[in-house]
């Protein structure tokens, strides 16, 4: 018998190694895969994998449920029950003697009522009939729904940016290593060059000093730009999503993105303060507010409810209440209630009273959302527009540092500058590069921060 058990628990255990094998050969091919993303894949990949999208569905789906439990409130209840009771020791009843209950006059004697078994099953059906408060409860599941999918829009509003900012972010830092890493290469053959001719008596050493001042802090800045590529890729895998040890491919470049960006303008009436997340959730939280002012009122209102039993109960001072020949005793009620409020010493007025404060105060809050909103884009919009001026001044200064940087060279190996100067103009274009790639990564993030504001999600 042993032999029969084990055979199909090995056939099990194969059949599950073999299994989770495949599934393992599986995920690591899958892990071998790099994930390669567009900026707008990358963004459609996070509205659907980041964490926080990932719970504000969740807060969704259970507001949803919290609407239903509200709506059932108001829709028939049916109960059951089953009530024992064992009166070991009967409860005592005191009379006095004399009249039906015989006895002396005067004198106290005990009796006593019931059996020693009870037993009692029934079921209810009851129905609110009307009721204020129920009335406004599902007028505030809905704008409890409500705004759980407003937060939901505005975390993919911060999502959307914040996958923009970090893929930006990585690509500037992917762009500064490759001019990093030139200049570098330049400035190692540029000090190899002075160093021998400084060896050979026809150039002074602070030539050589000069230039490996220069590569020295290019090495320092790429080794630094080196590490915040690192966190940069993180940054934008958590914002994806995904697990940081995961390949990740970034198949745009900043200068088609920068490009991409330019070409995008705006009008005073592309904003609408209806269409703006921050001001919906605000007028949200001023129709709850309202809803909770009419919950108050809705309290001076009567409420009517109404109730079915139907049941049996049984007697016996022996146990056989399921025994075929015992008794059981139906019943049967209807039974309404109606509840009138009439005075509560001004506690209802009270609280009417601070529901109303509170109204009041989401209005307000509601007027300075807008004010703040109309401001924050004024001022998004003269940042963008700034970033492309940027772009275009930084643009021009490269190329202009670029033909300096040239004509000192020409000017050091022939001796006509010093090697201070040749430093100078080599550290003011490594300030124009980085410049302008900074500038192309801001109209990316300024577009991104101006979008968060102008487009619906």
């Amino acid at each position: 018998m042993k032999k029969l058990f084990l055979i199909p628990f090995l056939v099990f255990t194969f059949t599950a190694r073999a299994q989770g094998s495949s599934d393992s050969e599986q995920a690591n091919k899958t892990k071998k895969q790099a994930l390669a993303l567009t900026l707008e894949q990358a963004i459609a990949y996070a509205l659907l994998n980041n964490y926080s999208v990932i719970n504000a569905n969740r807060d969704i789906d259970a507001s949803k449920e919290k609407k239903r439990e509200t709506t059932a409130l108001g829709l028939p209840q049916i109960n059951a029950g089953l009530d024992y009771l064992n009166n070991f020791e009967f409860t005592k009843q005191g009379v006095t003697g004399g009249g039906p209950f015989g006895g002396k006059p005067g004198q106290i004697s005990t009796i006593v009522f019931g059996t020693k078994h009870t037993m009692i099953s029934k079921v209810t059906l009851s129905q609110l009939i009307f009721d204020g408060s129920y009335v406004v409860a599902l007028q505030a599941s809905k704008a409890y729904l409500q705004f759980f999918e407003n937060a939901k829009k505005k975390t993919n509003s911060e999502v959307r940016e914040m996958v923009i900012n970090s893929y930006g972010n990585v690509l500037l830092a992917e762009e500064s290593i490759k001019i990093l890493e030139s200049n570098k290469a330049i400035l190692e053959k540029n000090y190899n060059d002075i160093d021998q001719i400084y060896k050979n008596g026809l150039a002074e050493e602070e030539s050589v000093e000069q230039i490996a001042i220069t590569l020295a802090s290019v090495k320092s800045s790429l080794n630094n730009v080196k590490r915040l590529k690192n966190i940069s890729i993180k940054m934008l895998k958590l914002n994806l999503g995904i697990e940081i040890n995961e390949d990740l491919k970034l198949t745009d470049n900043l200068d088609e993105l920068s490009k991409t960006n330019l070409s995008f303008t705006f009008t005073n009436t592309d904003f609408k303060i209806d269409n703006s997340i921050d001001y919906q959730i605000a007028s949200s939280i001023t129709n709850q507010k309202r809803l909770l002012l009419k919950l108050e009122k809705s309290k001076v209102l009567p409420s009517l409810g109404a109730a079915v039993n139907f049941g049996y109960n049984s007697f016996e001072n022996d146990f056989k209440l399921f025994s075929q020949r015992q008794k059981w005793n139906n019943f049967s009620n209807l039974g309404v209630s109606l509840n009138v409020p009439i005075f509560s010493s001004f506690g209802r007025q009270a609280k009417t009273q601070q529901a109303q404060i509170s109204y009041e105060q989401a209005q307000t809050q509601q007027t300075e959302i807008e004010q703040k909103l109309n401001l924050l884009y004024e001022k998004s919009k003269s940042d963008f527009e700034f970033s492309i001026e940027q772009y275009a001044t930084s643009k021009t200064n490269l190329n202009l540092a670029e033909r300096i940087e040239k004509k000192q060279q020409i000017k050091f190996k022939e001796g006509l500058s010093t090697s201070f100067e040749f430093s100078e103009a080599q550290r003011q274009l490594y300030t124009a590069q980085q410049n302008y790639l900074q500038s192309m990564a801001d109209i990316i993030n300024k577009k991104a921060a101006l979008e968060k504001l102008t487009i619906q999600q």
